[in-house]
């Protein structure tokens, strides 16, 4: 397992608040940004839809000197075993899965000539991390996410 910890219950494990710190590089251009604000994982209710979380991150995205607010909306539903969640955007289309089992996970993301590769690691009970990294013919970028629960 090394530096990963573990986790049995995704949903569980992720519910609450988080402080969030992302840098985002343009590897073409060598341009830089950085976003910081919080992640909540609150209860998903909405009729027919099964038990899983509402992920609502926002703050301020600063790119290229420019600060500007920023936000976005997934859906944590429950996976195939307790460790395991399928990740979907706000309007429901399927982004990617996610099993934290291990505390590591790769899932990939093909998103028209684009794909996003996305390592999600669980460092301790209260710290995870994810790197995305997006290739395709317009894009070349990193983003690197850090996740600290709150209290």
């Amino acid at each position: 397992m090394g530096d990963f910890w573990p986790v049995t219950d995704v949903l569980a494990h992720l519910g609450g608040s988080w402080r969030v710190e992302r840098s985002v590089r343009d590897l073409a251009s060598g341009a830089e940004g950085r976003f910081t604000g919080t992640t909540v994982f609150g209860p998903l209710e909405e009729p027919g839809s099964p038990h899983g979380l509402l992920h609502q991150e926002s703050g301020t995205f600063v790119w290229q000197g420019t600060s500007r607010p920023a936000e976005r909306t997934l859906r944590f539903l429950p996976g195939p075993s307790p460790a395991a969640a399928l990740v979907r955007f706000s309007d429901g289309r399927p982004f990617h899965d996610l099993d934290l089992s291990t505390g590591r996970y790769v899932a990939d993301h093909p998103c028209a000539a684009d794909l996003y590769r996305g390592e999600f690691t669980v460092r301790d009970e209260d710290h995870w991390r994810t790197v995305w990294r997006v290739g395709g013919p317009a894009k070349d970028l990193a983003l690197t996410t850090d996740y600290t629960r709150l209290p």
